[in-house]
């Protein structure tokens, strides 16, 4: 959905396989010949205690043309040394992550056990399969589980990686993986042409420079050595932004300070995008009739953006159904005026549109660059804009620039994707480099609205009806991972939502609604049995009225943490629960769970009382964080924040007894 290509570089737990025996051997060209130490190391040398180490990670890379289109190549080699029993179960399944418009060809792996034994995967044993990752994501991936590892045995594996990228002219080299490694190794060959006279540039982040050393073949290789394991944690900060890693690019040696690049660079935009905004005729009698009778600035800013959205199908929306062959057929869109004729274009096409929209109804609008925070966080200090392909449209209201993205599907509007607000944009200038930041949403923006009708059984079973609606943000998020998936593939997410929280839960007469509707929340509505939600103890029953976080564990399970902690966007949650009581049970403990505040950051309210009748409880839970701008807390504020979200969790697990009353014995 969104409308351009995060630079989404997963070097995630490419796991390994390697093949020895007692003494140097070599299973064809392509494995590298076993030293016999290695076969009998006992202990780690670059992290003391470790599962698994890999002895070298290795990669080659070429920059290469087909077809008139760049494309790079990656043949990477790891061996990796397994020490303990653990080391075994978390090294033996292999998952290679790519991206749409990556192949991953070539593979092979095998096994060197202790006594030498060399056991190979077979290509029918490779799978490719989704991998759902933290928040969600979903990632496609080559699979395959290693044979025979054991303690004392070596894995290794190797493959092919075919990237067609849109910056194939950048490209990342990450030097840590999910275990220590003793060498990693990268062997680049530059791309050379007639007429190409841009030079092989590298940047180094979190890390001190590794200088590229010049090989016989005419490759250029870097080294880094004794590299610790790359701890994933919940909740961090884009890995990007806190592992190592080197960015090598081509680029013309300009030697420009960042304030002249940018200014440069802010020009050249204003200059490029000026025919894409063109205001003709057709778009000045478009953008009267839909403003229509709005006033205020605001009202017809918010007209324009909806007729963009309603009116204009974005071609690359996923939703829309279409193929890559279908879009290779659909006309180039030249100007607005094309797109409003054509009733449909790319998210650029739309996006341009909605400035010509606004210009016309005299507005100062322009486009504005600005970086990916889900990436890494971005430094004007680097003179490139490969930190800041993603753009919006700033639009002067006032004395100040707002921004709008008519092209993000399900974005509402005086939203941005999360990933594009509280970052520094550069909005196009005929003669300065003019940086804003964009605003951050508050938490009532990014909503749960939870509602459940309930009836409580005296043997402890929770039986009603639940609506959950999903607002800003949250909504995105929802939308995106649904809004291509079948109504059964739908009802079955959810079915595994909430078994991860009630796993005795029967949902029945689901309904997932507004998946695909730009404008309204995201919808959830069942029916809901839940055998033994409440627990029985002879006359009495213990009932948690916290039926949304019922079954969710702490947000912070460790005592330590490694990388600070990084909310993407603020959140607020809106709770009320009602439960109608057994006959013949009533309060025996009434007592309310606590509130607590830290504001302006959080603040956590809830209420629980029953009805005069005695015959329902209700139960009412608010709570909001990061407000006040407050996503990102170092590791120093680790305790602290943990502490808090403990006690958060300590009341929502806060528990209320029912005694059933003595009947009365027959005369």
């Amino acid at each position: 959905m969104t409308k351009t290509l995060s630079i989404l570089i997963l070097y995630l737990s490419l796991l390994c396989a390697a093949t020895l025996k007692p003494s140097p051997v070599l299973a064809g060209s392509d494995w590298k010949p076993i030293d016999p130490a290695d076969l009998a190391l006992k202990t780690p040398k670059v992290e003391k205690d470790t599962d698994a180490e890999a002895l070298f990670w290795e990669v080659r890379v070429e920059d290469e043309v087909e077809g008139g289109s760049p494309r790079t190549v990656f043949r990477h080699y790891v061996r990796i040394k397994i020490f303990t029993e653990r080391g075994r179960e978390t090294q033996s399944k292999i998952d290679i992550p790519f991206l749409d418009n990556w192949s991953i060809q070539d593979i092979a792996a095998r096994t060197i056990k202790p006594d030498g034994t060399i056991l190979e995967i077979k290509k029918e044993d490779i799978l490719e399969r989704t991998i759902v990752k933290e928040g969600r994501t979903k990632i496609k991936a080559k699979s395959f589980a290693m044979p025979g590892v054991e303690p004392g045995a070596l894995i290794e594996y190797r493959w092919k990686e075919v990237r067609r990228d849109r910056f194939a002219n950048y490209i990342r080299l990450h030097f840590q993986r999910d275990v220590p490694v003793q060498v990693v190794k990268y062997s680049l060959k530059p791309y050379s042409a007639a007429g190409f006279d841009f030079g092989m540039r590298a940047m180094t982040f979190q890390a001190q420079p590794s200088p590229f050393v010049k090989e016989k073949d005419g490759s250029y290789s870097t080294t880094m050595t004794n590299v610790p394991a790359f701890r994933e944690e919940p909740r961090m900060p884009p890995e990007d932004s806190v592992r190592p890693w080197m960015l090598v690019y081509y680029s013309e040696d300009r030697k420009l300070t960042p304030d002249k690049f940018w200014k440069e660079f802010g020009k050249e935009n204003f200059e490029r995008y000026k025919s894409r905004t063109k205001v003709s005729d057709e778009v000045k009698q478009a953008a009267a009739t839909a403003i229509g009778d709005a006033t205020t600035p605001e009202q017809k800013i918010e007209r324009l953006f909806e007729f963009c959205r309603s009116k204009i199908k974005n071609t690359n929306d996923d939703a829309l159904g279409l193929t890559s062959e279908d879009r290779a057929k659909l006309k180039e869109n030249k100007t607005p005026a094309d797109t409003l004729k054509r009733g449909m274009g790319t998210g650029t096409d739309i996006d341009m549109l909605f400035a010509a929209l606004v210009t016309a109804a005299g507005f100062d609008a322009r486009v504005a660059n600005l970086s990916d925070r889900s990436d890494t966080f971005f430094e004007k200090s680097f003179p490139d804009d490969y930190f800041i392909q993603s753009y919006d449209i700033a639009v002067r209201v006032g004395d100040e620039w707002r921004f709008y993205d008519p092209a993000s599907t399900y974005v509402p509007f005086g939203m941005l994707r999360w990933q594009e607000e509280s970052q520094e944009a550069l909005v196009s200038d005929p003669k300065e480099a003019i940086w804003v930041k964009t605003p951050l949403s508050a938490p009532d923006k990014s909503k749960y609205k939870r509602v459940a009708k309930l009836r409580l059984s005296e043997d402890g079973t929770l039986e009603g009806d639940v609506k959950i609606e999903y607002y800003g943000h949250l909504a995105v998020e929802r939308k995106e991972w649904d809004d291509d998936d079948s109504p059964t593939q739908r009802e079955d997410t959810l079915k595994e939502i909430v078994k991860e929280r009630l796993s005795t839960a029967e949902l029945t007469d689901i309904r997932v609604e507004n998946v695909t509707d730009p404008v309204k929340p995201f919808t959830y509505v069942y029916h809901i049995r839940v055998p033994g939600y409440a627990q029985r103890t002879g006359k009495r029953l213990f009932l948690q009225p916290a039926f949304f976080q019922r079954g969710s564990g702490p947000l912070f399970a460790t005592s330590s943490r490694h990388h600070a902690v990084y909310f993407n966007y603020p959140w607020s949650e809106e709770d009320e629960v009602t439960i109608d009581l057994p006959a013949g049970f009533s309060l025996d403990s009434a007592e309310s769970p606590a509130g607590f505040s830290s504001a302006p950051i959080s603040e956590y309210k809830p209420t629980a009382a029953v009805t005069k009748d005695g015959r329902t409880l209700i139960y009412k839970r608010t709570f909001y964080f990061g407000g006040g701008g407050n996503i990102l807390f170092p590791v120093g504020a680790y305790n602290q924040l943990k502490a808090y979200f403990d006690q958060l969790h300590t009341q929502d697990n806060h528990t209320i007894t029912l005694k059933q009353a003595a009947v009365a014995a027959a005369p």
